[in-house]
C-alpha cells in the first residue's frame, strides 16, 4: 500500500563521486608527508538498499573515509618519502585502492581509485630530492655526450681505415708494368710539343719518340 503521507523517496548517486581529502601519512623512515587524494568511488547498483539499512546515507563519513585513512596510512608506511614524489607514486595510489576494496568488500561500494594529486614533503628533503634528481639529470646528459663524443671517435677510425685501405690498393695496384707504362705515355706526349725539350731517364724506360 502507498502512505503520501508516511512513505518518503531517498535519492542515492549511481555515478562516480569524488572525495577530497587532505591527510597525513606516514612514511617508512618515520617523516610524516602531507597528501592532497582524491577517492573515486560508486555504489552498487544491486546494494543501495543495502547501503541505505546497514550505514544510512553519510556512508562516505561512516565507512568510507575511515577505512582509506587505516589503508593510506598501512600503505605509506611501507614506503619511503621520496618514494610517494617518484614513479611509485601510482603503485602506493594502487596498493591503497587495493587495500580498501578488500575491507570493504561486500559492503555495496565500489572504489574505483585513489588519486594522489600532490604530496608536500618536509622542506629538507624536498631539497634534497630535487638536488639528487638534478645531479641524476646531469649524468644522463654527460652520458649522452660522452656515448656521442665515443661514437663520432669510432666514425672517424673507421673512416680513416677506409682511406688508408684505399691508399693501400692504390699503391699495391701500382707495379712496375703499370709505373713504366704510365712513363712512356709522359714521353710520347713530350715528343709530340714543337717546343724543344731535355728528357733525362735512368735508361732503363724504353724511349718510342718517333
Amino acid at each position: 500500500a502507498y502512505f503520501p503521507f508516511t512513505t518518503r523517496i531517498i535519492k542515492l548517486p549511481l555515478r562516480t563521486e569524488n572525495i577530497e581529502i587532505t591527510v597525513d601519512l606516514p612514511s617508512k623512515e618515520g617523516l610524516t608527508i602531507r597528501a592532497d587524494i582524491s577517492i573515486l568511488y560508486r555504489l552498487e547498483p544491486e546494494s543501495v538498499a543495502k547501503v541505505f539499512e546497514e550505514v544510512g546515507l553519510n556512508y562516505e563519513q561512516t565507512l568510507i573515509l575511515p577505512i582509506f585513512r587505516s589503508a593510506a596510512s598501512d600503505v605509506s608506511a611501507r614506503f619511503f618519502a621520496k618514494d610517494m614524489h617518484s614513479g611509485e607514486r601510482a603503485s602506493i595510489e594502487n596498493e591503497i585502492r587495493d587495500l580498501m576494496t578488500e575491507r570493504m568488500q561486500g559492503r555495496g561500494l565500489e572504489i574505483e581509485a585513489v588519486l594522489m594529486k600532490s604530496i608536500r614533503l618536509p622542506d629538507g628533503l624536498s631539497r634534497a630530492i630535487e638536488d639528487k634528481l638534478e645531479a641524476e639529470q646531469r649524468a644522463q646528459q654527460m652520458q649522452f655526450i660522452l656515448d656521442r663524443e665515443r661514437q663520432e671517435a669510432q666514425r672517424k677510425k673507421v673512416e680513416a681505415e677506409g682511406v688508408r685501405d684505399a691508399q693501400m690498393i692504390i699503391t699495391e695496384g701500382l707495379n712496375p708494368m703499370i709505373i713504366q707504362f704510365k712513363s712512356i705515355e709522359a714521353f710520347q706526349k713530350l715528343a709530340e710539343s714543337d717546343n724543344t725539350k731535355i728528357i733525362i731517364t735512368d735508361g732503363k724506360t724504353p724511349m718510342l719518340i718517333e
